[in-house]
């Protein structure tokens, strides 16, 4: 049993933080607003009753809005705090001069490159990128960044540490912002934005398009496996046609950020690319919810 110390009480904060202690590591989460930290067992335990595990886990979380005692006998410390540079370098020093110099320290950080969380520190050979996916509690991936300084043994211990909770960890191995994941899947995003502004089709449309064709292949077959199956040289063919026509966007769309500038935010507003009824946006979280515990459950099936 390790001793683990989340930094940050939110969503991936409590999440992170149920995994731990349902696998029986001593956990404790460091989170300074009262109304946050109050609600941190509470939500555990509803994500504990969604996918049908004993929701008593909750109660072995313990939650303080004191950083020393959080970390002062940590192994394992993981930050999930808000995506913010200046921020996240603050709780590092602060990590670094509060926890064991053996201890691990990762951060959950989405696209920041480790290496500028780390620069300067002492110590950045324990710091090291574990980019978890929402919920944690369902989807397996974390990715594993090791930044400039990070260590071999950091990372494989990390590695180690995941994958006996049940994740599954890929070792990044170029510390670059967005990482792996996020990088694919934000360069979809370019060109699904690209095509609705230019009025290729609408946006339900599009998303009608993906989740009807090679969405329904992704579990299964990743995009270079795609490659190797269909074959190289048709890949080339197509890429001789289709790469030029690609969206070039070096900066975000003007067609997003009109929307953002109109106040169309999506679900936090009603409106985004589509407009959302309340009905709708329950509908589709409960779908999501349903469709990641039956992927989870079938994967863990003998």
């Amino acid at each position: 049993m390790s001793r683990i110390a989340v930094v940050g009480g939110g969503l991936m904060g409590t999440g992170i933080a149920q995994l731990f202690a349902a696998a029986g590591h001593e956990t404790v989460v460091y989170e300074p607003n009262a109304d946050i930290r109050a609600a941190v067992r509470d939500r555990a335990a509803a994500n504990l009753e969604q996918i049908g595990e004993d929701v008593s886990i909750a109660s072995r979380i313990a939650v303080t809005d004191d950083l020393a005692m959080a970390v002062a006998d940590a192994d394992y410390v993981t930050e999930a705090a808000p995506e913010r540079l200046d921020l996240k370098r603050a709780i590092f020093a602060d990590l670094v001069r509060l926890a064991p110099r053996t201890a691990i320290l990762a951060s959950n950080t989405s696209v920041i490159p480790i290496t500028h969380i780390a620069q300067g520190l002492d110590s950045a050979d324990r710091i090291v990128g574990t980019h978890w996916w929402n919920p944690p509690y369902l989807v397996p991936l974390v990715e594993v960044v090791q930044a400039a300084d990070t260590s071999d043994a950091t990372i494989a211990a990390t590695m180690a540490l995941l994958t006996s909770i049940g994740k599954s960890p890929a070792h990044v191995r170029k510390d670059l912002p967005g990482f792996v994941a996020n990088r694919l899947q934000h360069a979809l995003w370019r060109e699904a934005i690209a095509m609705v502004a230019e009025g290729v089709c609408d946006a339900q449309t599009l998303d009608a398009c993906v989740k009807n064709s090679f969405g329904l292949r992704l579990p299964v077959l990743g995009p270079l496996e795609n490659a190797d199956l269909v074959g190289l040289d048709l890949t080339l063919d197509i890429h001789r046609t289709m790469i030029p026509e690609l969206d070039r966007h070096d900066r975000p769309h003007s067609f997003l950020e009109t929307k953002v500038a109109e106040g169309k935010l999506g679900f936090k507003t009603g409106e985004g690319f589509r407009t959302w009824s309340d009905g709708e946006m329950q509908e589709l979280r409960g779908r999501l919810a349903r469709h990641l515990a039956k992927a989870r459950a079938e994967s863990a099936a003998p």
